[in-house]
């Protein structure tokens, strides 16, 4: 039986005891019905994980005796920022959890001129904690131990005006049908459009910022899909799938 990785957000001391919040404390007792005894490994986010062993367990609190620290990292050499224009339904829900296991970094979820979805201010803090939940539980299935920063919702332009990568690349139908040809970077940004695209002018807005524009493919993929094939694309390339000398 795979042992379940719990992330929590308290400290974890090597070779001691944690009693973990109520979210994972129900996860454990109510959805995993797991016993005194049971082995679970626990992660923060700062890197690494934990062994333990669940000493004590109700419905509402799980407690824990730790193990010694674990380094284990499984962070792609390719630092990846996803910039995404946020669409309906349960697309970005699919991208953030999808992207979270593909390894990127970073999340930024945008609003563009084609954009569908209209947030107010509350609405858009609960969507952004959703999406923290979204990547955390990516991470407690696919093994990273680091998830992704999820940024607060912002305009385009604004992200445009703070992004920093060494490569830049914007997803454009009518461009080239190839990534560009340069020697392994350390960062890459990635720039996607909602369900319409970018329009004309967001496109060139993103360009002189220092973006290219890049096709993949012949056939226009949904706005959920474009940004898994590319990171896919990318993490082959450039990141930890990729073959190249890195001297």
């Amino acid at each position: 039986m795979r042992i379940p990785r719990i992330y929590t957000a308290a400290s974890i001391e090597a070779n001691g005891d944690i009693e973990l919040e109520p979210g994972p404390s129900r996860h454990l007792s109510r959805v995993l019905r797991m016993k005194i005894g049971d082995s679970v490994v626990l992660f923060n986010g700062s890197g690494g994980q934990y062994p333990a062993r669940i000493t004590a367990i109700d419905r509402k609190s799980v407690r824990a005796s730790v193990g010694n620290f674990e380094p284990v990292e499984l962070e792609s050499a390719l630092c990846l920022q996803l910039g995404i224009a946020i669409s309906r339904g349960e697309r970005m829900d699919w991208v953030v959890q999808k992207a979270t296991e593909l390894g990127v970094s970073s999340i930024a979820p945008l609003l563009s001129e084609r954009t569908e979805v209209r947030l107010d201010p509350d609405r858009a803090e609960k969507k952004l904690r959703h999406w923290q939940q979204i990547a955390i539980s990516a991470c407690e299935q696919c093994g990273r131990n680091r998830p992704p920063r999820i940024l607060p919702l912002t305009g385009l332009e604004q992200w445009l005006d703070k992004v920093d990568a060494q490569v830049r690349l914007v997803l454009h139908p009518s461009a080239g049908n190839s990534a560009p040809e340069l020697s392994p970077p350390a960062s890459v940004a990635l720039l996607v459009g909602p369900e319409g695209g970018f329009s004309e002018e967001e496109i060139v807005k993103a360009e002189q910022a220092g973006f290219r524009s890049l096709q993949l493919g012949p056939r226009v993929l949904r706005t959920e899909t474009a940004p898994l094939a590319a990171i896919a694309i990318l993490q082959a390339r450039w990141g930890d799938m990729a073959t190249h000398d890195a001297s």
